[in-house]
């Protein structure tokens, strides 16, 4: 299998040329994303390419499947290559995403766009989405917390209500992220926020409440 993974990524690397767009790739290094190699390729055709991955490997009966995308994702991610890890996020089973592998994922993010389309594609799917963002929403590092909140925030739209602890903690962490000097992460527990607070009066309240004592009146 190690042979054949390897084969699919160096035809999948390869077929990045096609969608190569250097006017893309360009602005995204004025605007600080310095990846080792950026094809420029654009989200919509990155996800055409993870759908038609998936559906070949549906093929296959569901074990072989989801042991071939965890394969396949896993040696993505190891390429210091922009799409790779992208893609990566896209064919990850989320049900085969071990904590301790996500930890090392996160651990490896340097650029927040990655961090971003992680929570998106993956990690809000993943059985303990809610543990590891409340773990990375109290991070130090700005990325990690990115990447949380923006997790709660496709959680807090789906329903799942957080207990009483749940509650204080990502009111108290979020508050703390809004007084950040990175524009980005306050956009991102913004976001949280507001989507916490969608979730019902109750919510509202609490939201309106807590911002409003800290100067942040925007609910």
């Amino acid at each position: 299998m190690y042979m054949d993974v390897r084969e699919k990524i160096k035809e999948i690397k390869q077929s990045f040329r096609l969608m190569m767009d250097g006017a893309t790739a360009q602005s995204m290094r004025q605007k600080g994303a310095d990846y080792k190699l950026n094809w420029g390729a654009t989200l919509p055709r990155l996800r055409k390419m993870a759908d038609e991955i998936t559906e070949k490997c549906r093929a296959e009966s569901e074990e072989e499947a989801a042991s071939e995308l965890y394969a396949l994702s896993s040696n993505l991610w190891k390429e210091d290559v922009r799409e790779c890890k992208l893609l990566a996020t896209m064919l990850m089973p989320a049900e085969r995403m071990l904590p301790e592998v996500a930890d090392i994922w996160m651990e490896q993010t340097t650029q927040i766009e990655i961090a971003e389309q992680a929570a998106f594609n993956l990690y809000q799917h993943l059985p303990y989405a809610a543990e590891k963002a409340y773990q990375w929403i109290a991070s130090s590092e700005v990325i990690p917390q990115i990447c949380g909140y923006h997790v709660l925030s496709r959680l807090f739209m789906r329903g799942q209500e957080p207990n009483e602890r749940g509650i204080n903690e990502f009111i108290d962490q979020a508050i703390s992220a809004l007084g950040s000097p990175s524009l980005t992460l306050r956009k991102a527990a913004m976001q949280a926020v507001l989507r916490f607070a969608d979730m019902g009066l109750v919510y509202k309240r609490i939201a309106a409440s807590a911002t409003k004592r800290s100067g942040y009146d925007f609910v």
